[in-house]
C-alpha cells in the first residue's frame, strides 16, 4: 500500500488598506476583501490551495507612510520573517503601497524572506530575475505610472474644491460621522448624531472598539459608507 503526499495549501495573509474617509476611488474594506477572497477561490487550485490566514488592516493611513507607521503590514511582513505565512495578498499594489519606491521596497523585504506577493489584479508578482530585466522594467514603468494617474487626480480634486470653496460651498471632502454637507454647508446628521452618542456611551462603559464595531454590525447600523464597521 502506497499513500501520497499532500502539497500543502498556501499560508497568505491578506493586507487591506484604506486611507481617510475622503480616498479618491471610494474603495472599502469589504469591497478589497471581497475581490481578494474571491481570486483566492478562482486562482487556489492552480497553487495548490490557499489558505488566509490572516487578515491585516491599515485603516486611516495613508499609503505614503513609512511601514513603522503601518501596524497592518508591520504585522504581515513579521509574519513572513516567523514562517508562518508563505506570501501576502494584496487587492493591488497601490494598497500595499502609493509611492513607486515604497513598493519596491516592500516587495524586496517580501522576497527577502521568501515569500512571494500576490494582488488579486495581476496574480503573483515574480523576484527580479538578473537573467529577465524586462519583468522589473515592465512593473516599475506599470507602477510609476500609476503613480502619475493619482497625482492628476488629487490635483484636479484639489482645484475642484479650490472652485468651490471660493463659492462658498463646502469643499473639504466626504464629512465625517455624524455629520452631512447640506446646501453648501456642514450639518449635523441626527440619526448618525444619536448613534455616534450612543458609540460613547459604550466607550464610557468599557467596551472595547472591537466590541462596539461588533454591536453595530449585530444592531443593523450601517457605516458612513453604508458597509459594515471595522476596529480601524
Amino acid at each position: 500500500m502506497t499513500t501520497t503526499s499532500r502539497t500543502p495549501a498556501l499560508r497568505l495573509v491578506m493586507l487591506l488598506r484604506v486611507s481617510t474617509a475622503g480616498q479618491l476611488d471610494g474603495y472599502g474594506l469589504e469591497a478589497q476583501e471581497r475581490d481578494c477572497r474571491k481570486w483566492a477561490r478562482q486562482h487556489g487550485p492552480a497553487l495548490g490551495g490557499v489558505r488566509i490566514v490572516r487578515v491585516c488592516t491599515d485603516g486611516g493611513i495613508t499609503g505614503k507612510a513609512g511601514d513603522d507607521e503601518r501596524p497592518g503590514l508591520t504585522e504581515a511582513l513579521q509574519m513572513l520573517a516567523n514562517g508562518e505565512a508563505d506570501g501576502v495578498l494584496a487587492p493591488n499594489l497601490d494598497r500595499v503601497a502609493r509611492q513607486l519606491t515604497q513598493q519596491e521596497a516592500i516587495l524586496s523585504v517580501v522576497w527577502a524572506h521568501g515569500g512571494r506577493l500576490f494582488t488579486a489584479d495581476r496574480g503573483e508578482h515574480l523576484a527580479d530575475d538578473d537573467d529577465d530585466p524586462m519583468r522589473t522594467f515592465v512593473r516599475q514603468v506599470m507602477g510609476a505610472a500609476a503613480q502619475l494617474e493619482r497625482g492628476l487626480i488629487a490635483k484636479r480634486l484639489r482645484n475642484g474644491r479650490r472652485t468651490k470653496a471660493a463659492a462658498g460651498g463646502y469643499a473639504y471632502g466626504a464629512p465625517a460621522y455624524g455629520q452631512r454637507a447640506e446646501d453648501k454647508t456642514l450639518t449635523v446628521d441626527s440619526a448618525e448624531a444619536e448613534v455616534l452618542e450612543q458609540m460613547r456611551a459604550w466607550q464610557t462603559e468599557g467596551v472595547s472598539i472591537r466590541g462596539i464595531c461588533e454591536r453595530l454590525n449585530s444592531a443593523g447600523i450601517p457605516s458612513k459608507r453604508g458597509g459594515r464597521w471595522h476596529p480601524t
